[in-house]
């Protein structure tokens, strides 16, 4: 079987968030036939760890979870497979699999995490599961998440926080909208003020972070004959390694000084900590040095944060293209898997 043919039977197993128990099993039998891994299931997560004398041990981890999408639409063209999951992330999972298998010396030991829904809320992490279960399972010096990054490290990771605001006005006829104060008209400043921000980017162990923020939702109104009295307006901020959640709030909260009333709510509803590089390792930087390509920013929250706060320095290292991740024509390649798989045994040996 070829590397993309052994690709395409992974994606071709349906595993939308919280559905990945048939994925899991595949993944449990393949490792399992593997004599020589100790593996453990955790609820829809798998674990195998390799337990030979060395004193060093390397995670290599990817989320079995996709977005929404039908995987039976999975194919293969020329040197091309398409798919949902196809680069985000299970050409990267199927190399996995083929390297833990793989009977070639290592100067590390390795575990190898496969877990579950990733793509949802992070309070339902697969990851957080098994650190909390069974944290013996997750020992380990340093860590690689095989997030797509076309096959060059993308350190670290931004934060994200959301924040909904809530404007009030004052109720009243629209054939009488002076005897109101009409909230959402309200709101047309404020997002203006969102529209024109320019993004901040700072530097970090010489990896440059970019920060966004947007709106990404708005509901109010009563009626149609109402001058609406609220709306709410909903931000997604994304936010750079020296960022905390209160010095992030604090300078949203200095951006929008002005387009906000005594009354108005200012809620943060979620926070998901940034992530520094982590480039200070030795072993993270030979890494770079061997996929040849320059080192950057991850664009985006990945789990680099979950090892990250339990003392696990991570990077971002795997197969496909970010920018195809969540597409509708989303796809690998016999190329890109290639070079994950080349790049990946030499580090481990």
């Amino acid at each position: 079987m070829t590397r993309l043919d052994a690709a395409f039977e992974v994606v071709a197993i349906d595993s939308v968030s919280r559905n990945e128990s048939n994925l899991a099993t595949y993944v449990e039998a393949t490792l399992r036939a593997h004599g020589s891994l100790d593996v453990e299931r955790v609820g829809d997560n798998v674990i195998a760890r390799t337990t030979g004398p060395r004193t060093t041990r390397v995670i290599v981890a990817g989320h079995l979870d996709t977005v929404p999408g039908d995987a039976s639409t999975a194919y293969v063209e020329g040197d091309v497979l398409y798919g949902v999951g196809a680069c985000d992330m299970k050409g990267s999972l199927s190399v996995m699999l083929e390297i833990a298998k793989a009977t070639t010396a290592r100067s590390v030991e390795v575990t190898w995490v496969f877990y579950a829904r990733e793509e949802i809320s992070r309070a339902e992490s697969g990851l957080t599961e098994i650190f909390e279960l069974r944290p013996d399972l997750m020992a380990g010096d340093l860590a690689i998440l095989a997030e797509p990054t076309g096959g060059a490290v993308e350190a670290g990771c931004q934060g994200s926080m959301r924040v909904e605001i809530t404007l009030y006005g004052r109720r009243a006829h629209t054939s009488r909208p002076f005897t109101g104060l009409n909230a959402i008209h309200r709101a047309g400043a404020l997002i203006e003020r969102v529209a024109s921000y320019v993004p901040r980017s700072v530097e970090i162990d010489g990896i440059t972070f970019t920060e966004q923020l947007q709106v990404v939702n708005v509901s109010g109104g009563v009626a149609p004959n109402v001058v609406p009295d609220e709306v709410q307006v909903v931000l997604n901020h994304r936010v750079a390694p020296d960022r905390t959640r209160t010095s992030a709030e604090a300078s949203l909260r200095e951006l929008l000084d002005g387009f906000l009333n005594d009354d108005d709510l200012f809620q943060v509803t979620d926070f998901a900590p940034p992530t520094p590089p982590s480039l200070d390792d030795p072993r993270l930087r030979h890494l770079i040095e061997l996929t040849g390509q320059k080192a950057r920013a991850k664009v985006g929250w990945t789990d680099v944060a979950t090892f990250f706060e339990r003392g696990v320095p991570a990077t971002n290292f795997g197969a496909g293209d970010p920018l195809l991740a969540h597409r509708s024509d989303e796809y690998v390649t016999r190329d890109e898997l290639d070079a994950f798989a080349t790049t990946l045994m030499a580090w481990l040996a």
